[in-house]
C-alpha cells in the first residue's frame, strides 16, 4: 500500500511540473510575439532598472525554493499519514473490533503458516462458549459484550509464548499453541481454559456465568490445509457438546465418520416427514385402580426402509436440532387427530410439544387449524410440555399456554421433578394434570425416597386442585401403592405398549364398554 501510494504522488509531481513548463513557455511565447520583452528591456535600459529587476529575480528565485521546500515537506507528511492509515487498515483487518484478539482471517493465515512448516508441532484449540445466549436474552447485548472481552483477556493470559488466540466470531473463540511438550501439557492448557471461563464476570453488580467445550486437533498434514484443520476441531468439539459440555475432546478420525452419518440421519428423517414415513403410536393411559382406559398418548415411530422400526430416542433430538420439529410435530398431531375421532368420546389425546416450538407466537392458532381441520373437538386434546419449555421463555410459554387453555386444550406437565418447575409455575401457569416421570415411579417399590418423592408429588397435585399420572408403571405393586396414594391415571407396559392405529382399535374394541366416568377436570373444578 505505501508503495502504491508512492508512485502515485510521482505520477503527481511529475504531472504538476510538466503543466508549469508548458505555461512558461506559453509566457514566453506570448512575450517574444507580442514583443513584450523588447519593451521591458528599453524599460529597463532607459531608467536603468537592473538593480531592481535582479532584486526581483533573487527574492523571486528564494520565494520559488521555498515554496518547493514546503511542497516536498508536505508530501512527506501525507506519505507518512497515508502509510500509517494502511497499516491502521491492516491492524483492524487482522484484529477483532470488540475483544481486539486476531481476527478469524489472521488466524487462519498463522495456521496456514504453522501448515506449510511441516513441523507438525502445533494445535489449534476450539472454544465455543455455553450458556452465552441466555447471558444476552437476559442481561442485554452490554453484558454479552463484557462476557466476551473478559473472554478474550483470559485467553490471552492462558495462550503459551509463541502461541496465537483469536476470536474466530460470534461466542466461538481459538488458540493456535505450540507443541513443545506432551500431549498432557495440551490437556491441562485445554482445562485450565475451561476452568478460567467458567469463573464468574461481574457486570453491574451481576455474576454472569458462562462455560466452555474445546475441541482440539493437531496442525499435520493428515488433517490437510487450515480450513480441514478447524474442521477437525470443531467435529472434537461438537462431540464435547453431545458428551455434555463444559469439557475437551481431542479429535479421532471417527468422528468425520460420525458426522456424515449425521448428515445422512438429518436428510432421512426430512424425507420421512415429507413421506409420513414417521407415523402415531398410541399408549393407553388408564384411570386408577378401575384400569379404564381413558386416554391414550401419541408417541412417533419411524418405519425406516432399513433399520426397521425406529425409536424416538433416536430422531426426536436430531430434529429438535434442525429446526425440523414442528414440521414433525405438527404432521403426528393431524394424523392422531384423524385416527382418534373414531374412537370413544371420552378418549383424551395426549401429544408433546417440544419447547422450541413455544417460540412460535402461533402455535395456538397452528393447532386450532390443525382441529378445524380434521373436525376433532380441543376439548379432547391435551397438550404435553417439558419442565424445560418453562426456562427457555417463560412468558411467551405462557401466553402460549392461556392461548391453548381459552381453545379448551388441557395442558400437562410432563416428566415432573426432572427438571426446573416450581411452585411459582404450577400456580401462575395453571396446569391440568402433573405426569409424574419414570424414573421416580421405577423406584417406589424399592426405594423408601423415592416412594416418599412420589407421594409428596401427588399430595402436591392434589392440594393445587391437579389430577397426576404416573409414567413407567409395570408391576402390580407399583401400581397398587400408587392407587393408595390417590393417584389418578397410569401410564406403561402393565396396560399396554406404544402401538399402531389399527392394533388400538382391536384394544379399544376389546374394552368396549359402558363409557367410564367423564375425565376428572380437578384443576378446573377448584
Amino acid at each position: 500500500m505505501p508503495i502504491e501510494t508512492s508512485k502515485a504522488w510521482g505520477r503527481g509531481e511529475l504531472y504538476e511540473t510538466l503543466c508549469l513548463l508548458v505555461i512558461g513557455v506559453g509566457i514566453w511565447f506570448v512575450g517574444v510575439t507580442l514583443g513584450t520583452f523588447a519593451y521591458l528591456n528599453t524599460l529597463v535600459a532607459t531608467y536603468n532598472l537592473t538593480d531592481l529587476l535582479l532584486l526581483a529575480a533573487c527574492m523571486g528565485v528564494a520565494q520559488w525554493g521555498a515554496s518547493i521546500r514546503k511542497s516536498i515537506i508536505l508530501r512527506r507528511l501525507m506519505l507518512e499519514r497515508a502509510a500509517a492509515a494502511a497499516a491502521q487498515a491492516e491492524a483492524i483487518a487482522r484484529h477483532d473490533g470488540l475483544t481486539g484478539l486476531a481476527n478469524r482471517r489472521r488466524f487462519i493465515d498463522a495456521v496456514e503458516r504453522a501448515h506449510a512448516s511441516g513441523a507438525g508441532d502445533a494445535a489449534v484449540l476450539l472454544i465455543d462458549l455455553d450458556r452465552f445466549k441466555p447471558v444476552n436474552d437476559l442481561y442485554g447485548h452490554a453484558a454479552g459484550n463484557a462476557v466476551l472481552c473478559a473472554v478474550a483477556e483470559r485467553l490471552q493470559q492462558l495462550v503459551p509464548s509463541g502461541g496465537l488466540a483469536a476470536r474466530l466470531g460470534g461466542d466461538e473463540f481459538a488458540m493456535l499453541v505450540p507443541l513443545r511438550y506432551e500431549s498432557e501439557a495440551l490437556r491441562r492448557l485445554a482445562q485450565a481454559v475451561i476452568g478460567r471461563i467458567a469463573e464468574p464476570v461481574t457486570w453491574s453488580q451481576n455474576d454472569l456465568k458462562v462455560g466452555a467445550t474445546v475441541g482440539v486437533a493437531a496442525v499435520s498434514a493428515e488433517h490437510g490445509d487450515a480450513d480441514a484443520i478447524l474442521h477437525a476441531a470443531d467435529l472434537a468439539m461438537y462431540q464435547g457438546k453431545k458428551d455434555g459440555r463444559g469439557n475437551f475432546r481431542f479429535f479421532r478420525s471417527a468422528m468425520d465418520a460420525e458426522l456424515r452419518a449425521r448428515a445422512r440421519m438429518e436428510t432421512e428423517l426430512r424425507g420421512a416427514i415429507e413421506t409420513g414415513a414417521i407415523e402415531p403410536f398410541y399408549q393407553p393411559v388408564v384411570s386408577l385402580p378401575e384400569r379404564e382406559i381413558v386416554g391414550v398418548e401419541v408417541l412417533a415411530r419411524w418405519r425406516h426402509p432399513s433399520r426397521g422400526l425406529v425409536g424416538p430416542s433416536e430422531f426426536i433430538p436430531v430434529a429438535e436440532e434442525t429446526g425440523m420439529i414442528a414440521d414433525l410435530s405438527y404432521t403426528l398431531i393431524r394424523r392422531a387427530c384423524l385416527d382418534a375421532r373414531a374412537w370413544p368420546p371420552h378418549l383424551i389425546l395426549a401429544v408433546n410439544i417440544a419447547p422450541q416450538q413455544f417460540q412460535d407466537a402461533w402455535l395456538a392458532q397452528r393447532i386450532l387449524g390443525i382441529l378445524t381441520e380434521t373436525g376433532f373437538p380441543p376439548q379432547r386434546l391435551e397438550v404435553e410440555i417439558t419442565e424445560s419449555a418453562l426456562i427457555q421463555d417463560l412468558e411467551a410459554t405462557r401466553t402460549t399456554l392461556l392461548s391453548l387453555r381459552e381453545l379448551g386444550v388441557r395442558i400437562a406437565l410432563d416428566d415432573f421433578g426432572t427438571g426446573y418447575s416450581s411452585l411459582y409455575h404450577l400456580r401462575e401457569l395453571k396446569f391440568d394434570k402433573l405426569k409424574i416421570d419414570r424414573s421416580y415411579v421405577d423406584a417406589i417399590t424399592m426405594s423408601d425416597e423415592r416412594a416418599k418423592l412420589v407421594d409428596a408429588i401427588i399430595k402436591l397435585g392434589a392440594s393445587l386442585g391437579l389430577s397426576t399420572t404416573a409414567e413407567g408403571i409395570e408391576t402390580d405393586a407399583s401400581l397398587d401403592w400408587l392407587s393408595d396414594q390417590g393417584c389418578h391415571f397410569g401410564q406403561g407396559y402393565l396396560f399396554g405398549h406404544a402401538m399402531p392405529k389399527a392394533e388400538m382399535d382391536d384394544v379399544l374394541a376389546a374394552a368396549r364398554s359402558p363409557a367410564p366416568a367423564p375425565f376428572p377436570d380437578l384443576a378446573r373444578a377448584s
